[in-house]
């Protein structure tokens, strides 16, 4: 199994703090982002490859990260750090662009799991790798954010008994539920190619649910719900509101 690690985004809403540091490498409770979605994901075993996908601008960060956070864990990840060329928002590939571009630059075959770096997980993703190497398709991790205002934000899913993903919509502004998909995936090796399909087909190439909304009426997308607390880092305030939560823990 590999993982691809979406790090390519600009976060201009976190500037000037973005400026000259990627937001996965923000300090959340003394330690960067980046390191809570490894030191979770750790557990899932049998991960033989770590692609971090970043732009020109950071790059370079991701490399120098990437080789401390290897000499100081007890998991020794092989890190692959891909540049996608972008300078700006005006050039950037978007999340699914640059998933697709490390599919075809590094001739992945493999199961994947994709991930956002910006994710804040604090307990273990285990669950997640045994749920989804029981699995024949894609499955997608979902959180219940308790708020239909939060819910707004992001692409809000409904399941069916067995955990099935039977609609998605991407922040509506009136949401059936609290539930969430969040930047968690597992694509199966089989289904790597639809990912090209879907690019092919002049879909939009950024926001990386919109692959999942696309995909789950053409093939069953499962869900996993992520266990504990779970932040999406995306204003200066919840920066400040994770640094408070992860700190006392």
């Amino acid at each position: 199994m590999k993982v691809l690690i979406l790090a390519a985004g600009y976060a201009t809403r976190l500037y000037p703090l973005t400026l000259t540091q990627p937001k996965p490498l923000l300090p959340v409770a003394g330690k960067p982002m980046i390191d809570y979605v490894m030191d979770n994901l750790a557990p899932i075993g049998g991960i033989d490859e770590v692609f971090v996908v970043s732009n020109a601008k950071f790059a370079g960060h991701f490399s120098q990260w990437s080789e401390a956070y290897r000499r100081a864990s007890q998991h020794p990840f092989r890190f692959s750090v891909v540049n996608d060329g972008s300078t700006d928002d005006s050039n950037k590939l978007g999340a699914i662009g640059d998933l697709n571009l490390v599919l075809e630059r590094e001739s992945l075959d493999d199961d994947l799991v994709v991930v956002a770096g910006d994710n804040l997980f604090n307990q273990s993703l285990r669950g997640f790798g045994e749920y989804c190497r029981s699995q024949n398709g894609p499955v997608l991790g979902v959180y219940d954010v308790g708020s239909l205002e939060q819910a707004r934000k992001y692409g809000v899913v409904d399941i069916d008994a067995t955990g099935r993903i039977t609609s998605f919509v991407e922040k509506p502004s009136e949401p059936a539920s609290t539930l969430i998909g969040i930047a968690l995936y597992y694509y199966p090796r089989h289904h790597l190619p639809s990912i090209r399909q879907y690019l092919a087909e002049g879909n939009n190439p950024d926001q990386p649910g919109r692959l999942i909304q696309w995909m789950y009426p053409r093939t069953p997308v499962m869900t996993w719900s992520v266990p504990g607390i779970w932040y999406d880092i995306g204003s200066k305030e919840t920066l400040a509101e994770a640094n408070r939560i992860f700190a006392r823990r």
